[in-house]
């Protein structure tokens, strides 16, 4: 039996009983208890709903891994791949073009199988728990922009890498990476003001209590903001959040108006400080060194498996192509990317405690913090009890939890 073969089929296994384990021990986990901190933010009633929530939306994943990973299976050891493949060059085009033909098939049949999945998300269990605001209008722009959004970054992206490895041999993987790398900062300096306004308005923060407090927070870090924007995020959803954003002169920090209709001033000055502790502390910049040579470590490893006959022989193709190389390697790659993430994921929760420790050490009101990660908590029905492997594999923050108790002690 192919060797490839084997280890994908391994591969795509594992990786769904790992996931249904850790599924199971999350759910497990659930604690009937509120836990004390929470006493006062949650009632009974919420808390038992955020359960409920959890355990949903637990059981449509599994049911989504569970389709998908059998689809693929077959899909896979049934030709699947080389049926598409026949049909792409059957069009007569060069090899940048069909590789285009080939891999928009694949993503466009994607869409369509995970379309029923995502709409069952959106309508009905996010619409169950209260949190859904996206009309069908909405959803069907978004899904629209999406794919227009898609099909010409993607485009962009996917023709310059055929041609890279069309074109050189030895020296094509870093000639991807350097490119990509390029595309990807100047995405970081304009997806602010080209790309995210086509899904959402961004308005500068009005004058009064909140801008005030903000900017003299920042004067007293000596923290240039380029902007700082209100997000209509309670058109899809009554969840909130803040994020910072962008570089240079196009840098700004948002805040969703569902948290600031949710909190107190001194609340969501917290979060900004939170969020300009990840800039004070570098790991914006950090983080992208660490996915500058992810990405190159992973073009290197692309080189050395263009147009292997084993791997296309696994996969049952009739004729070696660069373009689906790269699809193929995506699934050889998946065990090398789990364990980067690990280590991600690691540097993030890290990242977040720092963040924690920057906003409470600068900020005026120390529980303002905690408040505030207590109210965001209640109001997104978020975990509070999660399995530790869970937290350990898959978690970018700290449980929250955990995050209060680091402030706690930072206080004290």
């Amino acid at each position: 039996m192919n060797g490839y073969l084997i280890f994908i089929l391994a591969v795509i296994i594992v990786s769904y009983i790992l996931d249904l384990i850790i599924e199971i021990l999350n759910l497990k986990n659930i604690s009937p208890q509120l836990p004390d901190e929470f006493k006062g933010t949650y009632d009974d009633d919420r808390y038992k709903k955020s359960q409920l929530y959890l355990r949903e939306n637990t059981i449509a994943g599994l049911i989504n891994k569970t389709f998908f990973t059998i689809i693929v299976l077959m899909f896979m050891l049934n030709g699947g791949f080389n049926f598409i493949d026949q049909i792409a060059r059957g069009f007569g085009f060069g090899d940048i073009a069909t590789g285009l033909i080939f891999t928009g098939i694949l993503v466009l049949a994607f869409q369509i199988l995970e379309l029923p999945f995502d709409i069952y998300d959106t309508f009905v269990i996010e619409n169950k728990y209260g949190f859904n605001k996206t009309t069908v209008k909405t959803y069907i722009l978004d899904l629209i922009k999406g794919i227009v959004l898609g099909i010409i970054l993607g485009g962009i992206i996917y023709t310059c890498i055929l041609w890279f490895f069309g074109k050189f041999e030895t020296w094509a993987w870093f000639f991807c990476w350097a490119a990509l790398m390029i595309f990807q900062l100047f995405l970081n300096f304009i997806a602010p003001v080209v790309i995210m306004p086509i899904f959402n308005k961004f308005i500068p923060l009005q004058e009064g209590e909140l801008k005030n407090a903000v900017e003299n927070y920042a004067r007293s870090q000596n923290f240039k903001m380029k902007g700082l924007f209100k997000m209509d995020g309670s058109k899809r959803s009554t969840k909130s959040n803040a994020y910072f954003t962008g570089f240079g002169k196009f840098r700004r920090i948002v805040l969703f108006d569902t948290l600031i209709e949710k909190h107190t001033v001194d609340e969501l000055v917290s979060i900004l400080a939170h969020e300009m502790g990840h800039f004070k502390k570098k790991h914006i910049y950090k983080t992208m060194i660490i996915g500058i040579i992810t990405t190159g470590f992973l073009f290197f490893l692309l080189s050395l498996f263009i147009n292997n006959p084993g791997l296309f022989e696994a996969f049952k193709m009739q004729n070696t192509s660069i373009y689906a190389s790269l699809v193929f390697f995506g699934f050889l790659y998946t065990p090398v990317m789990e364990i980067i993430s690990l280590y991600g994921n690691c540097l993030s929760r890290k990242h977040e405690y720092e963040a924690d420790a920057f906003a409470v050490n600068t900020g005026s009101d120390p529980e303002a913090l905690i408040s505030a990660l207590k109210n965001l908590s209640a109001d997104n029905l978020s975990n509070l009890t999660p399995h530790p492997l869970m937290v350990f594999l898959k978690y970018t923050h700290p449980p929250v939890l955990k995050r209060i108790e680091r402030i706690r002690k930072i206080i004290r």
